[in-house]
């Protein structure tokens, strides 16, 4: 199944797992572990080299995930993200001309805001549908309940600082279908190869 709308790919797992990986053959064996606890969904950041390389081999090896770059801020780098078979697009904050690249290639696309400033631009844009970063630190559930007071129509995808402990604080408002979340993946887990570790909390992540 292809996605190319936000808010399917927001309503795949509770969790959208954001992964930095180190190469290629890594995020495989990420995307093989998170399947089988349960997770159909992968953002791959592209703060490293191997993000690219990453994102071409888990579309084309793994089945029965959906596969996506994070942290695009260029239209460049959007287009070189879609070529390697992201089915979707984030970044942490506002940047029009990801968004303008999305929507010429039919790729879902969720762009992140902090303040109703930004919230209200990408309203103009016609995006129903944010990321909020980093959700921790700029008021947390209590800031999605305030936005919503504004913005009574948008769904948003909590990321920064949430872990397995809080993102039920987040799941619980109806206009969160998801959180993104590292703590399924931690460098630790990858560094030593344990997949195990990652197939479990992806596990736990698909129940809460």
């Amino acid at each position: 199944m292809r996605y190319n709308e936000t808010r399917d790919v927001m309503a795949i797992a509770p969790v959208i797992p954001v992964v930095v990986v180190p190469d290629a053959a890594s995020g495989v064996e990420i995307a093989r572990a998170l399947v089988a606890g349960g997770i159909g969904v992968i953002e791959v950041t592209l703060r490293t080299e191997a993000g690219l390389a990453a994102i071409e081999a888990i579309a084309n090896e793994v089945d029965g995930i959906c596969v996506g770059a994070g942290t695009v801020w260029t239209a460049a780098q959007a287009a070189r993200a879609i070529d390697a078979g992201a089915e979707f697009m984030v970044s942490p904050g506002i940047a029009d001309e990801v968004n303008g690249v999305a929507q010429t290639r039919d790729v879902a696309y969720l762009p992140g805001a902090q303040t109703v400033s930004e919230i209200a631009h990408l309203r103009r844009q016609g995006v129903d549908a944010t990321k909020l970063f980093p959700a921790s630190v700029v008021g947390g559930p209590a800031a999605i309940k305030a936005f919503l007071s504004v913005f009574p129509d948008l769904v948003f995808c909590p990321t920064g600082g949430i872990k397995e402990d809080t993102a039920n604080d987040y799941l619980a408002l109806d206009c969160v279908p998801c959180v993104g979340g590292s703590w399924l993946v931690s460098a630790d887990a990858v560094n030593a190869g344990d997949w195990e570790a990652v197939r479990a909390a992806a596990e736990r992540a698909a129940a809460l």
